[in-house]
């Protein structure tokens, strides 16, 4: 456990519940966290989650962008549904990124777990891609990558961080509550249906 470690977990936490909040000061927030997570993930060898730090980054100025887009009256930022084919892209893209990543982790590297660890970084990528957008499924797909974060990072003895995830899971489970209400709101007689972001 490092003073580093302990900071970039409450920095993430507090990021994703301005994120269940729909604020847009969750950016700046997520990208600290998202720098001393890279620095964490190089030193426990866990080179999928250093990779995915850095795509975080991107998809966090991606979606900094979409959501100022997506601002609604109260300062908060609409909800969003994917199109049926949006979603099964994702799927695909989250499974192709699996074989891409894993194997030359498994192969040419000394990664802890190149093959779990190349999944949850692909899928986590997708989720990421998918809360860039405003889509409520985000929430979903968060939530069952933050219960297998949770096993990985305590057989990594990196308590503090599947403590963390575990605070993320909750945090993923309060948001999806929190934007299913939103879109209902959004889907009420007289408010129009959320489009899906462009």
């Amino acid at each position: 456990m490092s003073p580093v470690e302990i900071v970039a977990a409450l920095v993430t936490a507090g990021g994703v519940w301005l994120q269940g909040r729909r604020s847009l000061v969750n950016f700046p927030v997520n990208l600290a966290g998202v720098m001393m997570y890279a620095w964490i993930f190089f030193h426990a060898k866990l080179y999928s989650d250093l990779l995915l730090q850095g795509f975080f980054a991107a998809t966090l100025l991606y979606g900094w962008w979409q959501w100022t887009r997506g601002v609604v009256p109260d300062g908060t930022v609409s909800v969003a549904t994917p199109a049926r084919r949006e979603l099964l892209l994702g799927v695909a893209a989250g499974i192709l990124g699996i074989l891409i990543l894993g194997y030359p982790m498994a192969t040419y590297t000394d990664a802890a777990a190149p093959w779990l660890d190349a999944a949850l970084t692909s899928f986590s990528l997708v989720a990421n891609l998918w809360l860039a957008r405003r889509y409520l499924v985000n929430w979903y797909l968060w939530i069952g990558l933050d219960v297998v974060y949770v096993g990985l990072y305590a057989v990594k003895e990196l308590y503090v961080t599947a403590g963390l995830y575990f605070v993320l899971l909750v945090l993923c489970c309060n948001a999806l509550i929190a934007w299913r209400q939103a879109l209902r709101r959004q889907d009420a007689p007289g408010q129009g249906l959320p489009q899906a972001a462009s």
